[in-house]
């Protein structure tokens, strides 16, 4: 499902235009020299929605916008607990949208370790649904410290073992490890998680006193361009996911800012940040998104 090299579909994660209209968000990607949206549907990272955000209306009318901006849509966030009683009628939703917009992939968490049993039964369900759709589900460590089905990468293969489907894979995110399990060394996560992934985000994060907070790639602590040079060796797509309204707590608890961050200040991290991407790949940005 991967793409060759010269083909690697670089996003922009809607996480940094919490707050602004689908319009805005993506005229400001296409600013900043991006060709491709990972559209981001997060209870308590961005702003609030419930499944009529995922009807064929909204379907319909994120089909336009993305037409009218000339944007690819590769990839969709849109996390939940999968171990949920409801996760099956509530994600095969997602999904189905997901495939709409042309994504290829749809992250998500994979389930509190308490709601293990549950998880199981529900992600067979899901699988063969992916299967059905041309959809892959990327299962994506989280970052608030709880309990997991999947920390680290060492919980990767056993975990995709039992699953036991090709449409189900990793969206590792080392942004989420340094918050998340701060013992374990996130660039050093990443790489060992590679091998299990079919889609990845890429974060900076700065550890303070006062918490975990997200910066502009190569500022913070977690060592994106050795991430980077590790997945220029392979046919990984990637996004870059900066939620600059965010930031963690000591304890990993995400607080969300109650305004939302300029459009100016938003491009003027993610411009760079597409540059810095690009150059520790080795990639040029394509001939339209130069003259953009």
């Amino acid at each position: 499902m991967n793409t060759p090299h010269s083909q690697r579909i670089i996003s922009i994660s809607g996480a940094p235009y919490d707050g602004h209209p689908v319009p805005e968000m993506l005229a400001s990607i296409v600013a900043c020299g991006a060709t491709h949206v990972e559209p981001a549907y997060i209870v308590g990272y961005t702003e609030p929605f419930d499944e009529s955000a995922f009807s064929p209306a909204q379907t319909r009318q994120w089909q336009a916008w993305l037409a009218d901006a000339g944007v690819g849509c590769d990839a969709l966030s849109s996390h939940i607990d999968l171990g949920r009683d409801d996760a099956v009628k509530v994600f095969m939703g997602r999904m189905d949208f997901a495939r709409a917009l042309g994504a290829r992939v749809i992250n998500t968490n994979a389930a509190a370790s308490r709601l293990r049993r549950r998880f199981f039964s529900n992600i067979e369900v899901l699988a063969r649904h992916a299967e059905a759709i041309g959809l892959c589900i990327g299962l994506e460590n989280p970052g608030d410290g709880s309990d997991n089905l999947l920390n680290t990468a060492a919980d990767g293969p056993a975990l995709l073992a039992e699953i036991g489907h090709p449409m189900v894979g990793l969206n590792y995110d080392a942004g989420n490890t340094i918050s998340h399990r701060p013992a374990v060394a996130p660039a050093d996560d990443a790489l060992a998680a590679m091998a299990q992934c079919l889609h990845t985000h890429i974060k900076d994060v700065r550890v303070t006193p006062d918490g975990y907070f997200f910066t502009p790639l190569g500022e913070g602590h977690v060592d994106c361009a050795r991430i980077l040079r590790h997945i220029a060796a392979t046919d990984l797509n990637l996004s870059i996911e900066i939620p600059l309204r965010l930031h963690r707590q000591p304890n990993a608890q995400p607080s969300r800012a109650p305004y939302r961050v300029p459009i100016a200040d938003i491009e003027a991290v993610l411009t760079p940040a597409l540059a810095f991407v690009r150059q520790h790949l080795g990639t040029t940005a394509p001939a339209h998104a130069e003259a953009a």
